[in-house]
């Protein structure tokens, strides 16, 4: 599996976050109070959904399930109507990204992005926020549930 390589311009996006670790995983928690918000903070239902990590330096290089990093569920700021101490701005910085299509719920491929993919492809990664841009009808979990993974890299 080859991905786009593409280079995407800075973007403002609003909503929620939460600090977590993959051992600790509030995914669920964080998109359902999301989902739960969206109607009082925005006059038009959005095109995508982002759900974006911000992980420590290092992260990568010393994995360990249990390190926090923050999660956002966010979509683009101009939907939003309204911002208070719960409904947070958060600018995604623009760079270089390898673009994975993804369908399903097996989470397998960012094994194969950052073990496979990566070592091999004349890139590494960039100390920038990974994401994945679901469409709006997006259900997850669902088999034919399709989203885009944004893996920020620079060449070697």
């Amino acid at each position: 599996m080859q991905p786009a390589i593409i280079s995407i311009s800075a973007q403002n996006l609003s909503g929620l976050f939460a600090q977590m670790s993959l051992n600790d995983d509030q995914s669920q928690l964080l998109w359902t109070s999301f989902r739960q918000q969206q109607k009082q903070h925005y006059t038009l239902d959005p095109d995508y959904f982002y759900s974006v990590n911000v992980y420590p330096a290092n992260y990568f290089e010393n994995f360990n399930p249990s390190t926090t990093f923050v999660k956002h569920a966010l979509v683009s700021s101009e939907y939003a109507i309204k911002s208070d101490l719960y409904w947070n701005t958060f600018e995604m910085p623009g760079g270089l990204y390898a673009v994975f299509t993804h369908r399903g719920p097996d989470i397998s491929i960012f094994q194969y992005i950052y073990t496979q993919w990566l070592p091999g492809s004349g890139y590494i990664l960039d100390d920038r926020p990974h994401f994945e841009k679901m469409p709006a009808s997006y259900i997850p979990g669902h088999p034919e549930s399709e989203e885009e993974i944004y893996i920020p890299i620079r060449p070697v």
